[in-house]
């Protein structure tokens, strides 16, 4: 992408970003700055630093990598926290088990990518694409917002806010206005999360948490959610038509009278 097409994108998600609760990475952060745009390696330099490093795991750790062509590539295990890979292409990137806490992948192509196990913590995800990318047992308390993760494979993903912990509390996922159409997202920890406008058709939400999460807005139409839990979630003005199986806890759900149930 041009670099000057790219910083009119990311002008146009700064307010979205800025609206995630509880992510707080926005503040006092240029967008427009280099280190945010630009990237200081090449393809080259990291096919040359993953034959040096062997058997180790590689050390991205704070590189900035934005725009970079890196798909296909076999990052697994590597440590990306805090890097930068805004407007990045890792489509079938392998990066099971790779540490991208902190990690700014604003607009950023994982189609298809392995990130089964991937720390994201609070990584900034906003309008990437992770279409039939998994990331089965990621960590996963991130902002996706607008993101599409189209029949994506979400088994065991851990969104879930850290209530044991009351600072850590205060940090959920924010997947507002996500494409999730036909995500598998089975055994899913959803406490808490927010998943306002979220499109969930066809997903499988089997056995999923969804306790206390916010799901106004939202649309499961044709959602398997057989054992999925909905105590606690809001559910103002979501589309509960053609549900398929027993979910747990509706009764118990905020506003089921303002939800759409056909």
């Amino acid at each position: 992408m041009h670099r000057r097409a790219f910083l009119a994108f990311l002008g146009l998600l700064a307010p979205s970003l800025r609206a995630a609760k509880g992510q707080g990475m926005m503040d006092k952060v240029d967008l427009g700055s280099p280190r945010m745009v630009d990237a200081e390696l090449d393809r080259a330099a990291i096919e040359r630093m993953i034959a040096q490093a062997g058997a180790g795991p590689l050390d991205l750790a704070d590189k900035s990598l934005n725009r970079l062509d890196l798909s296909g590539l076999d990052l697994a295990g590597a440590d990306l926290r805090w890097a930068r890979l805004n407007g990045a292409r890792l489509v079938g990137t392998r990066l099971t088990r790779a540490n991208l806490a902190l990690a700014w992948a604003i607009g950023a192509d994982f189609s298809g990518a392995e990130l089964a196990e991937a720390d994201l913590f609070q990584a900034q995800l906003g309008r990437a694409r992770l279409d039939r990318a998994d990331l089965s047992r990621a960590r996963l308390v991130a902002n996706l917002d607008g993101a599409s993760l189209v029949e994506a494979k979400l088994v065991a993903v851990r969104a879930g806010a850290d209530m044991r912990n009351q600072s850590m509390g205060l940090i959920r996922a924010s997947w507002r206005g996500a494409l999730l159409e036909r995500a598998d997202l089975s055994r899913a920890d959803l406490g808490r999360a927010d998943l306002e406008h979220a499109k969930l058709r066809e997903a499988r939400l089997d056995g999923a948490n969804l306790t206390g999460a916010l799901l106004g807005g939202a649309d499961l139409r044709g959602a398997s959610v057989e054992g999925a839990d909905f105590a606690g979630a809001d559910l103002a003005g979501a589309v509960l038509v053609g549900l398929r199986g027993s979910p747990l806890g509706l009764d118990r759900a905020r506003h089921l009278d303002r939800a759409f149930r056909g």
